[in-house]
């Protein structure tokens, strides 16, 4: 981590510990400015670990003529697998067509198609869906992801799992992405480019003095003032909290809460593909092969009343994931098949869309200038989270004439140096050092540390050089790797998002790694930058 000293005056004090917090820190850091992040819990808490951990277009938005909302997330999708390969990869996705299927009307294709073909009442052709996946293939200037084709699902394994009447389907490229992991390795890079990342740590208030902005905040080490030249919300669902109750600021701009939940079954098929399901009313889901021996199937679309903290996945979204899901596999997905649920709330930019479906999933950046410049983040996608942070660095420039153009596009984060298609290759080297390794450790680990795993081990000759065992394969070595460089402090940190291993574990292992690492020497909240 950097040694760099804490300026008496920060550039940016980032509010928000998110993905759009922590990319927009990595960026302002990498351009020579220095940058204070306060996050009221865990990195990637919130709204950040309870995506379907994809980085895609946006398929469906081509039904709201989102080009350009697409076509970004389009090109993204390559840039971000070359920074990250480990944390990402190219998934193949099966979308079944039946010619009864119906689809929401209430969009401006929907609307165009009832004008033009009334007597399709709601359906859509089948050249119609392969024109809007034309479209998909080509937006975004695709080099890495292979082309959409049409599959017989009569004589392709995808079909087995379905029931017989989805005879046709289509197969498109996008990718998979550890969303949380996404968010921590983004912070960590930050605090190693000078950044101060402060954990658990809430901003109490936020004021304007003397053309800068002065700033309390109450961590584990008290309560502390700070000044910043400009001030950066990225409070994700908390943003318009921040705006009335932190800076005390009236505006009329606002976020939609909209609840997105998930549940997770035991594995319901044996490839390596997912399933993109389309609903009678007008929404999707995915059914998505996770975490080697489990099936991730969401997302809903629900407004959300109360604390975003209190998002949970309700009985009835579970029954809607599950009927919805049953409409399409050949054997019923059921409550006994599940075997974990979690939500979050994503903050949209309320734009007065009827439905929370509807809403539109683009960022919105709000620049006040009425002092010292605040720049207020609504909505975002994860997928466009680097292009996110360049806009905001954008809107900010005329107040930093010393701070570098952009840089990050294709620069990898930690244990990402490595080529987007080398994970197999890393995989073996990495048995192939470490002998007591199974295939499912050694894969796992790739996957979490990409080209730094053989550092996680670091001179191991035998697992139980790793130190303590928690189960599931997670030692005392990758604990303490992730409490120094990735702000882990307490058991859900590590097994609920810098990893999942909470599938695999027990209560009790649980609650003794708990124990373990709140004894553990060294590991408070702010991150090594800011000692």
């Amino acid at each position: 981590m950097s040694t760099k000293t804490r300026p008496d005056v920060a550039d940016l004090f980032i509010i928000g510990g998110g993905i759009n917090g922590c990319g927009i820190a990595r960026d302002a850091t990498g351009r020579g400015l220095s940058v204070l992040l306060a996050e009221q819990g865990d990195l990637a808490q919130a709204t950040s670990s309870a995506s379907t951990k994809l980085f895609h277009g946006g398929l469906r938005y081509l039904e709201y003529f989102e080009f350009r909302l697409v076509r970004e997330a389009l090109e993204e999708r390559e840039t971000l697998l070359v920074a990250m390969p480990h944390i990402s990869w190219p998934m193949r996705f099966v979308l079944p067509y039946h010619p009864d299927m119906r689809f929401e009307g209430d969009t401006p294709t929907g609307r165009l198609m009832a004008r033009l073909m009334p007597w399709m009442k709601g359906r859509r052709p089948s050249w119609l869906i392969r024109l809007g996946l034309f479209l998909y293939d080509t937006l975004g200037g695709r080099k890495i992801l292979p082309a959409t084709r049409t599959l017989d699902l009569t004589r392709d394994p995808a079909g087995a799992a379905l029931q017989t009447r989805f005879r046709h389907a289509y197969e498109y490229s996008d990718c998979w992405v550890e969303d949380s992991k996404l968010v921590s390795l983004n912070a960590r890079d930050a605090a190693e480019r000078g950044a101060q990342i402060m954990t658990r740590t809430r901003v109490i208030s936020a004021n304007r003095l003397d053309g800068l902005w002065q700033i309390e905040t109450e961590g584990p080490q008290g309560r502390h003032h700070y000044r910043a030249r400009a001030l950066v919300n990225a409070g994700g669902p908390w943003v318009e909290d921040v705006i009335r109750n932190v800076a005390r600021i009236n505006s009329s701009e606002g976020v939609r809460l909209v609840r997105g939940s998930h549940i997770v079954t035991r594995k319901l098929y044996d490839h390596d593909r997912c399933y993109f399901f389309q609903g009678t009313d007008g929404r999707i889901i995915f059914a998505v092969p996770y975490e080697q021996d489990f099936t991730l199937i969401g997302t809903t679309d629900k407004d959300h009343q109360g604390a975003p903290i209190d998002a949970v996945c309700t009985d009835e979204e579970r029954d809607y994931l599950l009927n919805f899901a049953s409409q399409y596999f050949a054997k019923p997905v059921t409550v006994e098949d599940v075997v974990w649920t979690y939500s979050g709330v994503r903050p949209l930019y309320n734009d007065g869309a009827k439905s929370a479906t509807a809403a539109t999933r683009d960022y919105v950046l709000s620049l006040d200038t009425n002092g010292a410049p605040l720049l207020n983040v609504f909505g975002g996608k994860i997928t466009t989270y680097r292009r996110l942070a360049e806009s905001a660095l954008e809107k900010l420039q005329p107040f930093f004439a010393q701070a570098k153009g952009p840089w990050t596009a294709r620069v990898a984060l930690p244990g990402g140096n490595f080529a987007h298609d080398g994970v197999p290759a890393l995989t073996a080297s990495l048995k192939a050092r470490f002998g007591f390794l199974t295939d499912y450790w050694a894969a796992r680990l790739i996957r979490a540390y990409g080209a730094e795993a053989a550092t996680v081990l670091g001179d191991a000759r035998k697992a139980a050089d790793l130190g303590r065992d928690f189960g599931a394969t997670l030692t005392e070595a990758e604990v303490r790797w992730l409490m120094a460089h990735e702000f882990a402090c307490t058991a859900a940190d590590v097994v609920w998002r810098r990893t999942k291993l909470g599938l695999r574990m027990t209560q009790d292992q649980m609650a003794a790694l708990d124990v373990f690492m709140a004894s553990a020497e060294g590991h408070g909240a702010v991150s090594p930058a800011a000692e």
